[in-house]
């Protein structure tokens, strides 16, 4: 493909899918404002309150009908944004059948998050009616904690065929490169994302015993060796200038800002919605709504610092790995293989990009090397 039809076509699949994502944001709030002011939220909790006993169980049949009812409602439009425009583009070849697996097994991880998290809420609501906002904020951040050291080992497993990387001197230069960098990882495993996306990608994941390097086959088995090993030097730099950490405080401070801000203000906003307490279980669309808002608000932000972050990154690894043009290359075949769009419209940028466009980073790439 010639390289203009590659950006356009890059550009094409950029538009639609930010189009398609501001879509599925104005759904979910659309419908949650529906559900709680045609009563169907109290009509739900009331019934499943008369029927069953235990609170806590109430919470859990009412989040599994209300988020079973919700799946099916956008499953056209998760159904077009996630297997058809994909495949429209060739950026996938998974089959129908395992795409429905997927969905089967996020849907029921999802649905355990979200009954630890709630449950957590509405137990700590009621003890601590006063101090709650801060408790609960605690519980979140300690609970995003054990979600980023479990995640490696039980739920990326549960997606991905996971085994240790087999090429030895491919592993043996990012073994010598975590040691470089001063970087302590487990080992080097390779993940079969091919069978999912054909989109290339790599991570350092996990947390303390459980930091390990994950490459997946659609970019072990394309790039060369001094490519893989400086994208790779990019991720063990978020290690090293303690990007993790910022982060963490960052999501931290978030967290904190946002359920004072329910403290503060829920009970007009309860109130407009016929609601007097954030205990009632039927007001927890309201709770919802909040998430909502409150992302759309702190994502530029979000972004803004990530991507910060990411130049630095991109800055580190090209000054201790020594290789700038591998680092261009690198950044080229991403974008090709990738379909990403190098030259973002700026309210774009503002809003969805969490790493600086392509064209950025590789311009950032030359001219720190012709000072170097």
């Amino acid at each position: 493909m010639l390289e203009p039809d590659l950006i356009n076509k890059a550009k094409r699949y950029s538009t639609l899918k930010y189009t398609l994502a501001i879509l599925d944001t104005i759904y979910f709030l659309a419908i949650l404002i529906i559900f709680v002011c045609s009563g169907l939220s109290k009509l739900l909790a009331g019934t499943l309150s008369a029927s069953v006993a235990n609170k806590y169980f109430v919470l859990a049949l009412y989040l599994f009908t209300v988020s079973l009812a919700y799946y099916f409602l956008s499953l056209p439009l998760n159904f077009y944004r996630s297997y058809i425009v994909e495949h429209r583009f060739s950026l996938s070849k998974q089959k129908l059948g395992d795409w429905i697996l997927d969905q089967v097994k996020s849907g029921i991880i999802g649905y355990i998050i979200s009954l630890i998290l709630l449950g957590a809420f509405y137990y700590i609501l009621r003890l601590e009616p006063y101090n709650w906002w801060l408790i609960i904020s605690a519980f979140w951040i300690f609970f995003n904690f054990i979600l980023a050291r479990l995640a490696p080992v039980i739920i990326i497993p549960l997606f991905f065929k996971y085994k240790k990387l087999t090429d030895d001197i491919l592993r043996e230069r990012i073994m010598n490169l975590a040691e470089k960098m001063r970087v302590k990882i487990l080992d080097v495993f390779e993940i079969d994302l091919s069978k999912k996306t054909l989109k290339a990608n790599a991570a350092f994941v996990g947390w303390g015993s459980t930091k390990r390097v994950i490459l997946a086959d659609t970019l072990k088995d394309k790039y060369s060796l001094d490519e893989i090993e400086v994208i790779l030097a990019h991720e063990f730099a978020h290690y090293k200038l303690k990007h993790l950490l910022k982060l963490i405080l960052v999501n931290s401070l978030a967290t904190i800002v946002f359920f004072y801000l329910i403290f503060k203000s829920s009970r007009p906003a309860l109130s407009l919605f016929g609601f007097s307490s954030l205990s009632d279980l039927a007001g927890l669309p309201v709770i919802l709504i909040y998430f909502v808002l409150f992302n759309i608000v702190a994502q530029p932000l979000e972004a803004y610092i990530s991507r910060r972050l990411e130049r630095n990154a991109d800055m580190l690894a090209i000054k201790i790995s020594g290789m700038k043009d591998a680092f261009i290359s690198a950044m080229d075949k991403l974008a090709a293989q990738n379909l990403a769009d190098r030259k973002p419209h700026p309210v774009i940028k503002f809003f969805f990009f969490d790493h600086p466009p392509i064209d950025e980073r590789i311009a950032m790439a030359k001219e720190q090397g012709r000072f170097s």
